[in-house]
């Protein structure tokens, strides 16, 4: 009994202790094969929105949940920082050589705690808890901005259908007409060279859907990347992205709060916070380094004693002033990186919503013209199949409509773009962040 009360020290230490498990490297990359496979809450409709989009970028996007560990590594730093350093034990054994006074053989240990850890431990936790505080707000700044970026390419592949059909349309046209000359050149009623306008107008349509076909796919496999899809999956999206202009005056309003909305604003203010802490902690370091502990045993006279043991730094040269002076630097640059992001920030929302008031002037315009341009075409179409309008006049009139649908449809893409931009910009949505810690929590 007495043995196994002698190993309890050593069993009551293994068991504290962490074990070691093997973690091995994925032998492949973990991409889903179809939208089903992907990690989403509720049924999807057969054909995903933008709010759809972004969902299932949040929830499946690989680099986020790289991102999201930096956020356990936080936490383990704030736990590190709670941990004082453990006493120090020091037994020693001195047994006789050349001694002959001694009666007999001396040992003795010595208990020992830094104290000085004990004075800096409060900043040094609290610096943790706003720096892990700060790597949550940048893992949801990262999120937001994959969201914003999903957004983006949800908008222009609906974009780009839209304009591939205005395309495909204006392509049947030139498919009537191309069968038209086949039959005119055929019976002789036109030549050769009439049917020269024709081919340029078909070549062209052919070049600018092919160049359309190849941005869309550059979309789809980003989109599919962003979203953790195999990049020839397919992703049925909605015709239109249903996205409302931005309120100019309520996103105005908004630019106030904007440090409290904007996650990567947030996380420079709390990263600020745990610098604040550290410079704290800097100045407290300047109280030298003390120990104290307690000493005993017995000498080779068989004499016992026991006493108090201090041991401390004369703060003759190294009074942590470089500490204190890289802790303050290191302050005044992450107050000035705050400020440039800040004013850049208010800039960039404000240069944002001069070109959608830009943009929108511009649709209301063409959105005239194409009424116009519409009706052209068809008093043209009607004129060729009377024989009163030649095929040169005629493909100018399609390709004059042509130009000012595309134009529209580019240009409400534009739009729906910044709108897109600008609530990512603005944190639009984003709750208001508590840039104290709840003393609860």
């Amino acid at each position: 009994m007495i043995r196994w009360l002698r190993l309890l020290p050593a069993i009551l230490a293994v068991a504290g202790c962490e074990s070691y498990r093997a973690s091995p490297l994925p032998a492949q990359p973990r991409l889903a094969t179809s939208v089903a496979d992907l990690l989403h809450q509720g049924p999807l409709p057969p054909r995903l929105g933008v709010a759809d989009i972004a969902m299932l970028a949040a929830a499946n996007n690989p680099g986020l949940r790289a991102e999201r560990d930096r956020s356990g590594l936080a936490e383990a730093q704030v736990l590190q920082a709670g941990i004082l350093p453990n006493p120090q034990l020091s037994p020693f054994y001195q047994p006789n050589l050349t001694a002959p006074a001694a009666t007999t053989i001396a040992w003795g240990a010595s208990l020992s705690q830094d104290v000085k850890a004990l004075v800096t431990i409060g900043a040094r936790k609290a610096s943790a808890r706003a720096a892990a505080r700060s790597v949550a707000a940048d893992v949801l700044w990262q999120e937001w901005q994959v969201i914003g970026n999903a957004r983006l390419l949800a908008v222009d592949l609906m974009a780009a259908e839209q304009q591939r059909a205005l395309l495909t349309q204006a392509q049947t046209l030139l498919a009537d007409m191309d069968r038209g000359a086949a039959s005119a050149l055929a019976s002789g009623t036109i030549a050769l060279t009439d049917t020269a306008p024709l081919l340029v107008a078909r070549n062209d349509l052919t070049v600018q859907l092919a160049a359309l076909d190849r941005q869309s796919q550059r979309w789809h496999q980003q989109l599919a990347a962003l979203i953790g899809l195999a990049p020839d999956a397919g992703l049925p999206l909605a015709e239109r992205p249903g996205l409302a202009p931005p309120d100019a005056a309520g996103v105005r309003q908004m630019l106030p709060d904007l440090p409290r909305h904007r996650p990567d604003l947030v996380a420079l203010q709390l990263g600020y916070q745990a610098q604040e802490e550290t410079v704290r902690g800097a100045i407290l370091a300047q109280f030298p380094a003390l120990v104290v502990g307690l000493t005993g045993g017995r000498d080779n006279t068989n004499d016992y004693y026991l006493g108090p043991q201090v041991t401390f730094d004369l703060p003759v040269f190294d009074r942590n002033q470089g500490g204190i002076a890289i802790a303050r630097a290191t302050r005044q640059r992450l107050r000035d990186e705050y400020a440039v992001r800040l004013a850049a920030a208010v800039a960039e929302v404000s240069a944002m919503l001069a070109q959608i008031a830009l943009v929108q002037q511009q649709i209301v315009a063409d959105e005239a013209d194409v009424a116009a341009s519409g009706r052209s075409r068809t008093a043209a179409a009607a004129a060729y199949r009377a024989g009163n309008l030649d095929a040169r006049g005629y493909l100018d009139f399609i390709r004059t409509d042509l130009a000012v649908r595309l134009q529209i449809a580019q240009l409400g893409q534009s739009l729906s773009e910044q709108s897109v931009a600008i609530e990512t910009l603005t944190g639009a949505g984003m709750p208001a962040i508590a840039i104290q810690p709840d003393p609860g929590t």
